[in-house]
């Protein structure tokens, strides 16, 4: 999905803008990188146009824009500003797209959002850190250049008048974030709703300390292997990614907000309260708190308790125990060496059982052989449930492939039809092989997978995924939920069979024990 983000700079010189767009720097530093002659190096491929400016002289007609009507003149003004739309990764593989014509579609669109406005319009393929997705840089000068008529987004005094200031509100964010969301329907790419919403809101601010914090972590650990060791982390978490990841670990398990609110605190020392019809979260390691708007709406108040309502005896999942395997003194060496360890597992081992014995009065199970089928039922429905799961990755694979192919097909058609018109055939094949290539490969695909030559649209296919990513998202869920159950199941059931040992004399097996 095409994503759009806002960045507000008081920067007064441009170059460095246009310096950013135009040559690489380390992602790092911040650095531009040079060369053995210490010349920037030029980015590998991007595409570049001006809007009311010329794109290589865009800084020095910003300046003289600003002079022209005295603005921009201060430390504190805003003198751009910077907008970035991001393209689905997925779009490049399975719409066609390509960095030509996302520069294309992005200009049509500055036009009607910025006119009268200075602005540099650059796309990149490489995508950040090497990510690959497509995206576009649209920098304006804040100040108006050319007077135009009045849009309906407009909800400041004077804001169509030449040298008056761009005023990036709500309102226009809205209209933007609308106009986007149109041109990737018209043009049949990955699009999600803009204008609700984030159910995961991660802010650059937080991006970036997630960055800086997942390098040093890696530095650390280097030393620590190194000296022989391992470490305990792998991976930086913000306080606020463990926020969410405490707040998705206990929902689950709650069936209101004091439980929700309790669960919290228990496992992972977070305090929760409800303020002004919203939670705010308290991490063991701040002293202010962090509403549920800074997370996203997955950890508000509204879809939290909703998850709380719909839970019920019979639909909530299986939630794990912490049953423990009783320790066999007999076999256990430490235990024979050392009569102070030895204790311990007794108490310990006293505290399973009691446990034990606890779980299987709660569940209802009256003989060894009902512990034993409930524990060969749950087996039977996780590897079902696992097989299932097998058989919907493969249906989401092909799906994926249809995507693929058809996009592709599309992608090249406008191509392989001029091919098909041109009088030197040879010579425009060669010119354009690797399209004509592309669309041979998806039509020959296409035609061995639709034998009847009827394709499903990119919609129904993108629609079918969709539904089908819901049902293994479900699927997963049971699974672990079933995992749990069986582990807990097979514990209980060695236990079992332990203090049975312990307790039933070998002559008086006569029948089976009551548990």
């Amino acid at each position: 999905m095409a994503i759009v983000k806002h960045i507000k700079s008081r920067n007064a010189n441009y170059s460095d803008a246009l310096n950013y767009l135009i040559f690489q720097h380390d992602e790092s530093t911040g650095k531009m990188i040079l060369d053995e002659f210490n010349r920037p190096l030029r980015r590998d491929e991007l595409y570049v146009d001006g809007l009311n400016c010329n794109p290589d002289t865009f800084d020095v007609e910003c300046y003289e824009c600003n002079e022209h009507f005295k603005k921009n003149r201060s430390r504190s003004e805003i003198k751009s500003h910077h907008y970035i739309i991001s393209f689905d990764p997925d779009d490049k593989s399975e719409c066609g797209l390509t960095g030509e014509k996302a520069q294309e579609l992005c200009l049509n669109l500055a036009q009607k959002i910025f006119p009268g406005y200075q602005a540099l319009i650059v796309t990149h393929t490489d995508g950040h850190n090497g990510s690959g997705n497509i995206h576009t840089h649209i920098v304006i000068n804040s100040v108006r250049k050319e007077a135009v008529r009045r849009q309906s987004y407009m909800d400041k005094p004077h804001e169509e008048i030449a040298g008056y200031k761009h005023r990036s509100t709500n309102k226009f964010l809205n209209y933007f974030k609308k106009e986007i969301m149109d041109m990737c329907i018209q043009e049949g790419l990955h699009q999600i709703n803009l204008l609700s919403p984030a159910e995961t809101k991660v802010t650059q601010a937080e991006y970036m300390i997630q960055k800086s914090g997942q390098k040093k972590l890696e530095e650390t650990n280097k030393k620590i292997i190194a000296d022989g060791l391992k470490p305990t982390a792998t991976t930086f978490q913000t306080q606020k990614q463990e926020l969410r990841n405490a707040i998705k670990e206990c929902s689950p398990h709650s069936k209101s907000f004091r439980e929700f609110q309790s669960l919290l605190f228990e496992k992972y020392q977070i305090s929760v309260i409800e303020e002004r019809g919203r939670y705010r979260y308290l991490h063991p390691d701040r002293d202010k708190r962090i509403t549920e708007k800074a997370l996203g709406t997955q950890y508000g108040k509204e879809h939290l308790e909703q998850l709380f309502l719909r839970k019920d005896p019979i639909t909530i999942l299986y939630v794990r125990s912490h049953l423990r395997l009783v320790v066999d003194l007999q076999k256990n060496v430490k235990a024979m060496q050392s009569p102070g360890y030895a204790h311990r597992v007794k108490i310990s081992n006293l505290q399973e059982m009691a446990n034990t014995i606890i779980y299987v009065q709660e569940h209802g199970y009256n003989t060894q052989t009902e512990l034993k089928n409930a524990f060969s039922e749950s087996q039977k429905q996780l590897d079902q449930a696992t097989d299932q799961l097998m058989e919907m990755n493969a249906d989401l694979k092909n799906i994926n492939r249809q995507i693929h192919y058809t996009g592709q097909y599309f992608a090249q058609k406008a191509i392989y039809t001029e091919f098909l018109k041109a009088k030197n055939k040879g010579r425009f094949r060669k010119e354009h092989i690797a399209e004509i290539q592309a669309y041979e490969e998806a039509r020959d695909w296409l035609k061995s997978f639709y034998p009847d030559g009827k394709m499903l649209p990119i919609k129904t296919l993108k629609e079918q995924k969709a539904s089908l990513q819901e049902q293994i998202d479900q699927q997963k869920s049971s699974i672990r939920s079933l995992k749990d159950l069986t582990q807990d199941l097979r514990t209980v059931d060695k236990n079992v069979e332990a203090i049975l040992h312990n307790q039933v004399p070998k002559k008086q097996k006569t029948q089976e024990p009551e548990l």
